[in-house]
């Protein structure tokens, strides 16, 4: 997917591929849910969800058409469930 992301989401999928953060221990992670969502015409942000044993991820990634009419992947985030801030629940 390397050659197909530009900009910052290059170096956040390497850092991500670095740390393994969707690799568990015996539960093999399963996407549970996807979604996308078209801010604009040439541009779609998706999700996806992936649960592995009890731990439950999320997987966002932005794409956007270029000029040359191929898709990359601009932004990448994951994340997994919020902490609790204190004096909030």
């Amino acid at each position: 997917m390397l050659r197909h992301t530009a900009g910052q989401a290059y170096d956040e999928l390497i850092r991500l591929a670095e740390r393994g953060p969707l690799r568990t221990r015996g539960a093999r992670p399963v996407v549970r849910d996807i979604g996308w969502f078209e801010p604009r015409e040439g541009a779609i942000e998706a999700f996806a969800r992936i649960g592995a044993g009890d731990r439950l991820r999320a997987m966002a990634f932005r794409l956007e058409q270029g000029r040359d009419l191929r898709w990359r992947c601009t932004a990448v985030e994951l994340g997994g469930p919020r902490a609790h801030r204190a004096g909030t629940r």
